[in-house]
């Protein structure tokens, strides 16, 4: 089964569709023993870093998901919130990853939204992908580069496109609003 983390932050919806349409079973929840015993775990979002992080430690599913032993992936507003701090809203964050989370300089037209490729491509997430392939983002924050950075992009600046670190791995872009490409990562992550 896979579990798909219900927090105050949207996109769930779209998640559970894509992963609906490569034939798994899915549930969308924030009961910490489903989350447990589920074998996959996807931590989607699109909001605001302070408000989503206040949700996570009322329901104590902050804790929870550090303490995950299975396959998780968060998802856009899911991957910065895996890292260790957010500009927004000045936000200590999970920690999972050692990056931080900047908000893009005003230079160029903010949010980054649209169809962008990816390069240094490392990890299973990315098995047939190639640096050719678009996806989609939406976002106003990024990732920093570390040491956890399992592909990049470039809009106004290089940033994490994907991070990934033991069982967790995390995408900005948005894989379920990708096409055909965004579901081979889906799938690849499902596969694990």
């Amino acid at each position: 089964m896979i579990a798909i983390i219900k927090y105050n932050a949207g996109n769930i919806k779209s998640v559970e569709n894509a992963v609906k349409r490569l034939g798994y079973n899915c549930i969308v929840t924030d009961d910490a023993e489903q989350i447990k015993s589920a074998d996959k775990i996807i931590f989607p979002g699109v909001g605001e870093a302070s408000s989503a992080m206040n949700c996570l430690k009322n329901t104590r599913l902050d804790e929870l998901i550090k303490s995950l032993k299975q396959p998780v992936l968060g998802i856009c507003l899911g991957q910065q919130l895996m890292c260790k701090y957010s500009e927004e809203g000045n936000t200590n964050c999970l920690g999972i990853f050692e990056t931080t989370v900047k908000k893009f300089p005003p230079m160029e037209i903010v949010p980054h939204m649209g169809w962008n490729n990816l390069g240094s491509l490392k990890g299973n997430l990315f098995k047939g992908i190639s640096d050719n392939d678009n996806f989609y983002f939406v976002h106003s924050y990024f990732s920093e580069i570390c040491e956890d950075t399992a592909a990049t992009c470039n809009y106004i600046l290089t940033f994490s496109a994907s991070l990934q670190r033991e069982n967790f791995y995390a995408t900005q872009f948005h894989p379920e609003k990708s096409a055909a490409i965004g579901q081979i990562v889906l799938k690849n992550f499902l596969s694990l």
